[in-house]
């Protein structure tokens, strides 16, 4: 009985990494970005759209740091889940 527990937590961050789809931050929204990136809520990737808007398209995924608020540990855990185009 107590592996029911611990198998559905396995599961559900299974599925969760799964299931998130890489996100293109030069033509996404921002409630697409919040939900596609760990650690970036509504107001991150607002910020995310305003430099996009600003600046221009961003040229590689690294870019993303220069966006008040996205530090390289949040760039690290989201690299492989961000695309350029």
């Amino acid at each position: 009985m107590k592996l029911k527990p611990t198998i559905a937590v396995f599961a559900a961050i299974f599925a969760s990494s799964v299931f998130s789809a890489p996100v293109n931050i030069n033509t996404a929204s921002a409630a697409k970005i919040a939900e596609s990136l760990s650690g970036i809520g509504a107001r991150k990737a607002e910020a995310i759209v305003q430099y996009r808007d600003s600046n221009g398209h961003f040229k590689s995924a690294s870019d993303i740091i220069s966006v008040k608020g996205i530090g390289q540990s949040i760039f690290v855990k989201n690299k492989q889940d961000i695309l350029i185009k």
